[in-house]
């Protein structure tokens, strides 16, 4: 596994149809992480690696990379004024949740076990 490059035409099909939907209605079947990165950024530089090393370690979430200079509808879509900025998305119904400035391994895996992943078991 790896982590995906991402076009708008991409996010459009696999992750959330907003031409055709008002209300935020993911369409992917696992969660997912979206980094938007560009190449001249230093820190996307540093956390791109850490995506690669995630994408094999947790194999139940989909990581996509949008490059914020080819893909600027998207980039404007989200609001992005910082790179990296990381979207983080469940598929339990809730929203997507944000996060600006490039994140250590160690978080971005609390987040994917908090908040992206479902308990192995369920609260008895």
């Amino acid at each position: 596994m790896a982590t995906k490059q991402m076009t708008i035409a991409d996010f459009k099909e696999k992750v959330f149809d907003y031409e055709n939907k008002k209300e935020w209605e993911f369409k992917g079947e696992k969660p997912a992480i979206i980094d938007f990165y560009a190449d001249w950024c230093g820190p996307c530089k540093m956390v791109a690696p850490i995506f690669e090393e995630l994408s094999n370690e947790y194999p139940d979430v989909d990581i996509y990379k949008v490059d914020t200079e080819a893909e600027q509808q998207l980039s404007t879509m989200f609001g992005i004024r910082s790179i990296p900025s990381i979207l983080f998305i469940p598929t339990d119904g809730r929203q997507p949740m944000m996060q600006s400035g490039a994140l250590p391994k160690n978080a971005l895996e609390d987040i994917i076990k908090k908040e992206l992943l479902k308990p192995e078991t369920a609260a008895k």
